[in-house]
């Protein structure tokens, strides 16, 4: 389980990450462009992850990690369940999001 203060934690450790609120919700930015989201009412993250990532993540079948229902999950945008997920899968899946995001812009 992932809670917001390790969550904070985790994304803020990364070079030149910053924390800026988005709409209801809290987000983690490089260069201004978001790598995740925390959407404390449903108690989620939101990480970008690449096709495959993403589709190596949502395989478990255990409804961890999934595609957001549209076409931002088609891109990529993917639901982290924060109470089931465990704190190494996370910080990997985050460091993804990251490096997926940051890359862009290099």
């Amino acid at each position: 389980m992932v809670n917001i203060e390790t969550f904070r934690k985790l994304a803020l450790a990364f070079e030149n990450a910053t924390e800026e609120s988005h709409f209801e919700k809290t987000s983690f930015r490089i260069n201004k462009k978001i790598f995740a989201t925390f959407d404390e009412k449903n108690n989620w993250a939101v990480l970008k992850l690449n096709e495959i990532d993403q589709s190596v993540f949502c395989a478990s079948g255990e409804m961890i990690f999934y595609p957001i229902p549209n076409k931002w999950g088609k891109q990529g945008w993917t639901i982290v369940e924060l109470s089931k997920v465990r704190a190494e899968m996370f910080e990997d899946a985050l460091k993804l999001s990251y490096d997926n995001v940051a890359s862009k812009k290099r």
